[in-house]
């Protein structure tokens, strides 16, 4: 991503931004949409409503909700709850958990049909130092090639794509109508974290009820590609675990207990060390496929139509976008490019997020460390759960002797699975084909979301995710948001809040 923020605007008109881009295809609202009347009035509040949606994602952004590191976690709760109310949602509570808590809200308008939305207000963490201005000041900055966007911790990941949301029900109110489906709203605190108390806001009985009516749930996306204009649907996600490996020499009852000067290590054991020999048992030599010990026991084959829609996939997508993205010139062992989408739908993992032990400050500290940590994740594929991934770790580190290295598990939940044939995918599908937007239908999702808490008993819906627009650097510095675009393919901020709002319509109207 350009760290590039500042210099003349690329912007060459606020009216035709607000059309989604400039020269951008024109919303193409559904049928049911159109004829409804409704289509001039909220359009019109919506754009009326620009200035006040932007505020909206600059606040939120102003208030970072951090759970790992407990920070603002009751004010980011809050607040969420504010934004429900303040954009029409009658029953509005807090949800305690045994952790950080969640929010629970429902719209009833009396519709046909109910429509679930998953949103959280957590972020992740942040080090100003590696920002091109304040994550928390919400900036508004030229981006060459995209138009104006907002710069800040969760921009994209996922303040900016919620408010769009919101932004959406402000406009149908503001103009005076009604939403054609009532929503059941399901927030939480904790997703950065592996949504470790999620399926305790869930499962609470009038949450779970209230979602027991709905058509499926909706996570707001802001994924659109910024050479075509093209988003993915994704029938699923891989699930995942994040935890920590800990080697000491408290635990281990050889090495030091506290750090000890470095030349002791002629007869002192290394926790460190002791730490990289048992990761080097996790993977095979090269790191690219997990070596845990029956951890493709459950592991399920790409069935033939999951082999299909990659091959498709790798028809529609872009190997070289692909690559520029990631900052990558060659994927593992220079494989083609249909089998690297192969892998990355059907291959579980296992990721080295980080390492700590000892001094890692300026120049040396010659020191023996008496603990080393690595922060791990897993993703899981279907037919995997994190339970018995974490079992199968703990197994086989025993099995090396490593009865000593500890599991510290932070989160983590099992694979989602959705139908192309629901009721929710092929509304999705619908409001795009109608936009004109390229779409590619992909298996799973590479990343993940807590969808399975959804998707699995006793919920059982259909989960994905949806929105148009166009946001990037998650996790990462310099995270934004477009809101108004100069790239005709791209929908800003206007685009993006009308593209929920002909969702919802398509849900309402859909056979």
């Amino acid at each position: 991503m350009s760290n590039q923020q500042s210099g003349a605007s690329l912007v060459p008109s606020r009216r035709a931004l607000l059309a989604g881009g400039a020269a951008a295809t024109l919303f193409v609202p559904g049928l049911a949409f159109a004829v409804s009347g409704d289509l001039a009035a909220i359009r019109k509040a919506a754009e009326k409503g620009y200035d006040a949606s932007v505020k909206r994602i600059q606040d939120w952004i102003a208030l970072p909700s951090i759970a790992a590191e407990n920070r603002d976690m009751d004010k980011g709760c809050d607040y969420m709850m504010a934004l429900a109310r303040d954009a029409g949602f009658q029953h509005v509570e807090k949800v305690p958990t045994d952790g950080h808590p969640g929010v629970f809200a429902t719209l009833d308008v009396g519709a046909k049909r109910w429509m679930g939305v998953y949103f959280m207000y957590d972020v992740k963490q942040f080090d100003p130092a590696e920002w091109s201005s304040p994550p928390l000041e919400a900036r508004i900055v030229d981006k060459p090639g995209f138009g104006k966007v907002i710069v800040g911790r969760g921009a994209v990941n996922q303040k900016g794509p919620q408010a769009a949301f919101l932004a959406a029900l402000h406009a149908i109110r503001a103009a005076g109508k009604t939403p054609p489906v009532n929503l059941v709203l399901v927030c939480e605190g904790e997703e950065e974290i592996g949504s470790p108390h999620f399926r305790q806001i869930v499962t609470k009985p009038n949450v779970l009820a209230a979602l027991k009516t709905c058509e499926g749930v909706v996570i707001p996306a802001g994924w659109q590609s910024p050479s075509d204009g093209g988003v993915t649907v994704n029938l699923g996600a891989k699930g995942i675990v994040e935890f920590e490996l800990v080697a000491s020499g408290a635990k281990w009852g050889r090495g030091p207990k506290t750090d000890i000067h470095s030349s002791e290590k002629a007869r002192v054991d290394s926790p460190a060390w002791r730490l990289v020999q048992a990761l080097s048992t996790l993977v095979t030599p090269d790191g690219n496929r997990p070596a845990i010990d029956n951890y493709f026991e459950k592991v399920r084959p790409l069935t033939a139509r999951e082999k299909e829609l990659i091959a498709l996939a790798g028809r529609q997508l872009s190997e070289a976008d692909a690559k520029k993205a990631l900052g990558v010139e060659r994927f593992i062992d220079d494989l083609p490019w249909e089998k690297t989408l192969e892998r990355l739908a059907s291959q579980p993992t296992v990721n080295i997020e980080g390492l700590v032990a000892g001094y890692t400050g300026p120049g040396g500290k010659t020191v023996l460390p008496g603990r080393a940590v690595a922060k791990i994740d897993l993703r899981l594929v279907p037919n995997q759960t994190a339970e018995d991934s974490v079992a199968k770790l703990r197994a086989h580190l025993d099995r090396r002797g490593f009865q000593d290295i500890e599991i510290n598990v932070g989160g983590g939940y099992d694979p989602t699975e959705t139908d192309e044939n629901s009721r929710l995918i092929r509304a999705e599908l619908a409001t795009y084909k109608r936009q004109g937007v390229p779409t590619t239908l992909y298996p799973r999702l590479a990343g993940s979301w807590p969808g399975a808490v959804f998707t699995s008993a006793p919920v059982s819906l259909p989960a994905g995710q949806f929105g148009l627009g166009h946001g990037s650097g998650a996790h990462a510095p310099n995270e934004y948001y477009v809101i108004e675009s100069s790239n005709p393919k791209v929908e800003g901020l206007v685009g993006s809040t009308m593209s929920y709002v002909d969702f919802l319509y398509e849900i309402a109207s859909a056979k």
